[in-house]
């Protein structure tokens, strides 16, 4: 790890944690900035492994939709990027709670599978009522809650278990799900558009009681 206060930008401003401004902005535009709900949500996460997939010469991906209505992404890759501050502390890449500077202010945005412009993970944090982000890397594996987009907890240990990657699991806000499309249009929209990414779905929600 580098030092967080020297080491390279990349995508996000690594000198602040949280925009409360900016999780706000995406609450009040939530039919501009996930259009389609919950589908183009699980797009936003997925195109995360798919770039880290690209960057590895292949990835695979599973997809879980859950009977309450959350959803779940867990990914094979490295795990998203950590460093450390100047007390030796591990901070890990503010991608749920600020903006990803690749995204936004650009009118030239990619294409998510679905059409719509990419704007990044902090969308899914900000539109869902609570979100964990578990991230295992090389050097260590932490796990911290959100809760629209703010985090509630503090980054905390978890114990490796000899694997890399990222898994996302979250629960959209309550008008994101209502008339979400059923699984197989669901496969469909997550399953194109990724050529290095594998991505399995499993679907929950059939076993739900009536």
């Amino acid at each position: 790890m580098v030092d967080v206060t020297t080491g390279p930008g990349t995508t996000h401003d690594w000198a602040r944690t949280v925009d409360g401004e900016h999780l706000a902005d995406v609450r009040r535009r939530a039919d501009e900035l996930a259009p389609g709900g919950v589908a183009h949500l699980v797009l936003e996460v997925l195109a995360y492994a798919a770039e880290e997939a690209a960057d590895r010469g292949g990835g695979r991906c599973r997809v879980t939709l859950h009977a309450d209505g959350s959803v779940t992404v867990a990914d094979d890759g490295r795990g998203t990027q950590t460093r450390v501050d100047e007390r030796g502390r591990a901070v890990r890449k503010p991608v749920m709670s600020t903006q990803d500077l690749r995204f936004f202010g650009t009118p030239d945005a990619p294409l998510l599978p679905d059409g719509h412009p990419r704007r990044g993970m902090s969308v899914v944090s900000a539109l869902s009522d609570w979100l964990v982000h578990r991230n295992r890397r090389l050097e260590g594996s932490w796990t911290q809650r959100y809760e629209q987009g703010v985090p509630v907890t503090d980054l905390v240990p978890v114990d490796p278990d000899g694997t890399t990657g990222t898994t996302v699991h979250f629960l959209p806000r309550a008008d994101l799900r209502t008339g979400w499309a059923g699984a197989a249009a669901a496969e469909l929209r997550v399953r194109g558009g990724w050529t290095a990414l594998d991505v399995e779905i499993v679907d929950e929600r059939a076993a739900r009681p009536r």
